[in-house]
């Protein structure tokens, strides 16, 4: 059996969608594949989202925004838009989503954190969903 495969879609790839595969790569412990990219990559990921991440024990900091492929959403079981207004392309057989949150480019800390806080939970469901308990 194959592991699920999700793609985490967000227009810089430098904030949230950074943030999710974060928390998917850990919190999933490499029982499901994880992706990330976005139609305009940023230079570099905010160092805010960094920072935020760090206060959860997760290291984002070596990530790069990537652009978004036809074959990354070819690749991917599950693809989630972070709230942002990218179009991906569609395929039948994937799953889509779309979690509409706040964008973390130029907040401070103290707004990120409720951010952060809420893609935990979003992944945390994801996982519940992609990997049923057995049994």
């Amino acid at each position: 059996m194959t592991s699920p495969s999700v793609l985490f879609v967000c227009v810089h790839n430098a904030g949230r969608s950074q943030m999710a595969a974060g928390y998917l790569q850990t919190l999933g412990a490499g029982r499901i594949e994880v992706r990330s990219a976005g139609s305009a990559p940023g230079d570099a990921i905010n160092p805010v989202a960094v920072a935020a991440m760090a206060e959860e024990g997760i290291d984002i900091s070596a990530n790069q925004p990537k652009v978004l492929t036809t074959e990354a959403v070819q690749d991917s079981d599950v693809v989630i838009t972070m709230g942002c207004g990218d179009a991906c392309p569609i395929f039948p057989g994937k799953r889509y989503e779309d979690w509409s949150l706040d964008d973390p480019a130029g907040q401070g800390i103290e707004a990120v954190r409720p951010i952060r806080d809420e893609i935990r939970q979003r992944v945390q469901v994801l996982i519940d969903e992609l990997l049923p308990a057995d049994g």
